[in-house]
């Protein structure tokens, strides 16, 4: 069902860009396009409404193939004309060869609509389980442990023990048994950070680089990786950073013993009771590393499943007493597999809390209870994906085209299911809105992992590998998409001559593939300038292009032939010109130019094209925030930018910056002495200045003052003396400023004094200091802030890391014990015995190389 209903949506969707576009490629008879949308609309919502009681088959529903493939035969017809017509040199192509085409796809759909009128008669549309709309599903935060205290024990009694050599401890048991749970619940326990110097977490796959597992760790200690240095290279730093540390690493999901092989010899014995943790499912290969240390997952009885089951659906609110046996039936079904539990569990939590909805889902779970462990599991997983509503199917299986174990950023997930189409347009929500909340409803129905760290400082997530086997399975039986490898990518809709997608692909020259129906182009490190094929990718939605080396991009004229493109990012070493054309592309969403783009001015003329779709935009040059430019962009969320060049020009016009009343997010670089303005709807704020031109007046008064700012970092922001407020390196907020504000990072500046007061930052979580050498304490108000939980110093005087010590213990005897967390990375002017001797606990010092 997910192909069909993707490929309709996103036949929809072209033919509503086709008709909001200014000047469209290609035109379609006005007949057509009602027709066309007529049948569309009723299939949709047909598919919605169609359940057929199918169990676990090998085999297509061949009604839900014929939609896909009529869908597709639009798709098809439409986007081959428009890359017909570019071909020809703007001659415009038979408009009757494309009338009969289109009209055959019509009669396709219009059989299958009587087809499906039929079942509506005969049998009516049964309905999914229906969701209850009045209340939202119990998501924790973290993972949830149910009978598994005995191993926990064995656990810590291993890690902690007065063994003094390295020791290997194995875990091992079935996918899905909890291996890597346990080993994030132990991970993440506070009173491990105290006992390891040093923690670190793996996750190796079936589809392994040694070298970027030894990367991975180096990131995680803050060390700077190298991308030039050779694996064994790596492996000899991280050894080296090791060495005399107690540390503990989790290698998570081994399959190999060759990968182990590899990396063993670069974590030294340090005789000071260093641990190793693996999780594996393989039996021979945990006993080959550990004889006595193995830690074996168990599968849960009956009254350990129906707690976890229990607390999945319902959290700490508990189970009605008229569904408690109905419930404990399905737990029993799930043969003690937690994965399975919390599975079904998702699937209870979105359903109707009524008698009849879980009887039914328990007669499915049923219908499994004799097959093997692994083909039980996958039933019971493929229940939970049948079950599924039908506009989340597609954007699931999409999830197994990533490599096994991949950490997606969620950023990127949310472009690639806009730009393959098969997000459903809402009236008032934009298409980035509606994938997110797709997303939130498979993360709810623990379909999706959602991490609570970051990545690159994006937050990203994952899929179980059992549950990506299952999409896999799926997405080849309804021929959604073939995933050639990991170097190559994935080809979304059939067959491989008509690719829709080509992605991750690494180090190659321009693919031979017929590239004229592409949406997504993922390009990495290639040395040809991809816009020299820009008449062949004319129908992409996504490009985005990483060059080996640094290059000089020519930005083609032609853009505006791109006629559908959502997201541009492009990564060359050079700065890129715009032309005019570029604000003719209505479609645009995301645009990213990692190295810098200039712009052209917009143009003046009444008619021109508004990107009303626009949210991103970085980073830009010498970015003027003219009348007209405000009115081209009205509905930005991100800006990138700077002026940098001409530090005392006022054609900036920053002043003009609080015009966009939508942005989210401002990135700048600021030179000069005349005026900025912020919009009040930012909640994240980056500026940084040069010193040299920068005078502060009363900037901080206007940040200060900004309503929803929730992060604000200050780069090179000198507080130099001179005019203004900071002439003798001073900063004293003032009562009502910074009312949101749960971020703050002050880097490389020349303040001395700083007061405040604890109730100028009422929500502040987490405070950065870097570089302020000549501060001489940071105020002991922070330690009255109830939400403060992490101080990171670096760079910064003796005195002010003493009294950053001076702030843990005071907030310790306010709030207890672990409430804030303060790491500082002394450096080499930090000199004074005092400051070394202060280390504890709550109070982690990181020497510099």
């Amino acid at each position: 069902m997910a192909a069909a209903y993707a490929t309709l949506v996103s036949a929809m969707n072209i033919i509503n860009s086709l008709h909001h576009h200014p000047r469209p490629p290609i035109s379609l008879h006005i007949q057509q396009v009602e027709s066309l949308t007529q049948k569309i609309h009723f299939l949709l919502e047909f598919l919605e409404g169609y359940n057929p009681h199918r169990g676990y088959s090998n085999e297509a529903d061949p009604l839900e193939s014929r939609i896909a493939d009529a869908a597709y035969a639009a798709e098809y017809v439409i986007e081959s004309h428009i890359f017909d017509q570019f071909s020809n040199n703007g001659e415009s192509m038979s408009y009757d060869d494309l009338y009969e085409a289109l009209e055959k796809v019509i009669q396709d759909m219009a059989s299958i609509e009587e087809e499906a009128k039929l079942i509506q008669g005969r049998v009516g549309l049964q309905h999914q389980l229906p969701p209850d709309s009045s209340r939202s599903s119990f998501i924790p935060q973290q993972s949830m442990m149910v009978g598994a205290d005995d191993v926990k024990c064995q656990m810590m009694d291993k890690l902690t023990s007065h063994c003094h050599d390295l020791q290997i401890i194995p875990i091992v048991g079935m996918g899905g048994s909890g291996k890597t749970t346990l080993a994030r619940t132990i991970y993440r326990l506070p009173s491990l950070k105290k006992h390891f110097h040093i923690c670190a977490w793996a996750t190796i796959s079936q589809e392994y680089t040694i070298r970027e597992i030894f990367a991975s760790v180096l990131r995680q200690l803050n060390i700077e990786v190298d991308d030039n240095l050779r694996e064994h290279e790596l492996g000899k730093k991280l050894y080296q950073h090791l060495f005399h540390r107690r540390f503990l690493i989790i290698m998570d999901d081994m399959w190999s013993i060759d990968a182990w092989d590899r990396v063993i010899n670069y974590f030294p014995n340090n005789k000071n009771g260093s641990r190793i943790v693996v999780t594996t499912r393989l039996s021979d290969l945990a006993s080959k590393l550990s004889n006595s240390d193995i830690i074996g997952m168990k599968l849960l009885d009956e009254a350990e499943s129906w707690e976890l089951l229990s607390k999945t659906v319902f959290g700490k609110e508990g189970c009605p007493l008229e569904l408690e046996e109905i419930g404990k039936k399905i737990g029993k079904s799930c043969k003690g597999l937690p994965l399975s539990i919390v599975v079904v569990g998702g699937l209870l939590a979105k359903s109707k809390r009524e008698r009849e909805c879980w009887e039914e889902i328990g007669e499915n779970l049923n219908a499994s209870v004799n097959l093997d462990d692994d083909e039980r599991c996958l039933k019971v997983l493929y229940m939970s994906y049948k079950q599924l509503p039908t506009h989340l199917k597609p954007c699931f299986l999409y999830m197994g085209a990533f490599p096994e174990d991949e950490e997606i950023v969620i950023s990127d997930l949310i472009k690639y299911w806009v730009a393959e189409g098969f997000v459903k347009a809402v009236s008032g929500k934009s298409l980035e809105e509606i994938a997110k909340e797709y997303l939130k409803d498979l993360i709810g129905r623990y379909l999706v992992l959602s991490s609570t760290t970051r990545k690159w400082g994006k937050k990203w997530c994952q899929i179980h590998d059992l549950l990506r086997d299952l999409c896999l399975r799926e997405a080849e039986k309804e021929r959604f998409y073939n995933r050639a490898s990991d170097n190559v990518g994935i080809n979304v809709l059939p067959p491989m001559s008509q690719a829709r997608s080509l992605t991750w692909n690494v180090g190659r020259e321009i693919s031979p593939l017929n590239m004229s129906l592409l949406r997504i182009v993922r390009y990495e490190w290639i040395e040809k300038d991809l816009f020299e094929h820009v008449d062949q990718l004319v129908n992409s939605r996504f490009l985005e292009i990483g060059y080996r080396i640094i290059k000089e991009v020519n930005f083609p004229c032609s853009i505006w032939r791109f006629w559908n493109l959502q997201t541009l990012i492009v990564d060359c070493g050079n700065v890129v010109t715009a032309p005019t054309d570029f604000w003719y592309m209505p479609h645009i969403r995301h645009v990213e130019f990692n190295y810098g783009l200039r712009l052209t001015d917009p143009p003046n003329d009444q008619d021109g094209i508004v990107l009303e779709n626009l949210q991103y935009l970085g980073k830009v040059i010498n970015f003027k925030c003219s009348e007209q430019l405000v009115k081209k962009i009205p509905n930005i969320k991100e800006l990138e930018i700077s002026n940098g060049g001409k530090p005392y020009d006022e054609m900036y016009c920053w002043s003009n910056l609080d015009c966009l009343t939508k942005l989210d997010s401002l990135d700048c670089l600021f030179r000069g002495k005349y005026g900025i303005n912020f919009p009040h709807s930012l909640k994240k704020l980056i500026l940084r200045t040069d010193p040299s031109s920068f005078l502060w007046g009363n900037i901080l008064d206007k940040i200060g003052v900004l309503p929803h700012l929730q992060k604000l970092s200050l780069y090179d922001g000198r507080f130099k003396k001179g005019k203004g407020k900071f002439k003798i390196g001073k900063w004293e907020t003032t009562e009502g400023q910074f009312r949101s504000l749960k971020f703050l990072s002050l880097y490389g500046s020349n303040l001395k004094i700083w007061k405040i007061e604890s109730s100028h930052f009422p929500c502040l979580e987490r405070l950065h200091l870097d570089g302020l050498y000549n501060l001489h304490e940071i105020p002991s108000d922070f330690a009255e802030i109830a939400t403060l939980r992490e101080i990171v110093v670096e760079g910064c005087s003796d005195s002010a890391v003493v009294s950053a010590k001076r702030i843990s213990e005071e907030h310790e005897d306010y709030y207890g014990e672990g409430a804030l967390q303060v790491r500082v990375h002394l450096w080499r002017k930090n000199t004074a015995a005092e400051v070394e001797s202060l280390a504890s606990p709550n109070f982690l010092l990181n020497k510099s190389n």
